[in-house]
């Protein structure tokens, strides 16, 4: 199955939900490439002993790996953690995550500062490029289980909007109008 995403409606509902517009208006896996967004769908069973995980960790240079659970049981501040994740904002480093179970919902902007989301379940690797706006939530099911992958060691700062004046987000609006 291909990665489900789509713009978003403009909604302050619940921030679980889809948020589709209606219509829906989905965006496609090379729209999503055209914004440095990439994606995987591999065996999350396997995710300990899989050749082709370590394949891209390896082409990648993904050398550190840790995994975070996040539910109301497993996590510290969940609230508040939640808050958190779904504040807009950018990393100096690409973000890259592996669901190992569960699922829930990355928003990215595109071009135009347009909502995109992106569905992740079991099985999705998905990467955002360092610079880009982007914020997480859970889906209504309130659990995920990700395997989070860095290169090098972990970076954890996330840099709420605006930050334009970062480097780095001016490396990836320049990659944005290059491509």
């Amino acid at each position: 199955m291909e990665l489900d995403a789509w713009y978003m409606d403009a909604s302050e509902e619940d921030k679980r939900r889809p948020h589709r517009l209606k219509p829906n208006q989905s965006v496609s896996l090379q729209e999503l490439q055209k914004l440095g967004v990439f994606y995987w769908k591999l065996n999350a069973n396997l995710y300990e002993t899989d050749p082709k995980l370590q394949q891209i960790r390896n082409n990648h240079g993904y050398s550190y790996m840790d995994i975070i659970t996040i539910h109301k049981d497993t996590l510290p501040n969940y609230e508040e953690k939640l808050k958190m994740f779904f504040e807009e904002h950018l990393h100096l480093d690409d973000e890259i995550r592996y669901v190992l179970d569960g699922q829930g919902y990355f928003d990215v902007r595109d071009k135009d500062d347009r909502w995109i989301r992106i569905s992740t379940r079991k099985g999705d690797l998905i990467t955002l490029p360092a610079g880009i706006y982007h914020r997480f939530t859970l889906d209504e099911t309130n659990y995920i289980k990700a395997m989070r992958l860095f290169v090098g060691e972990p970076v954890w700062k996330a840099y709420n909007r605006p930050a334009d004046d970062f480097d780095i987000r001016q490396k990836y609006i320049a990659s944005l109008q290059a491509s």
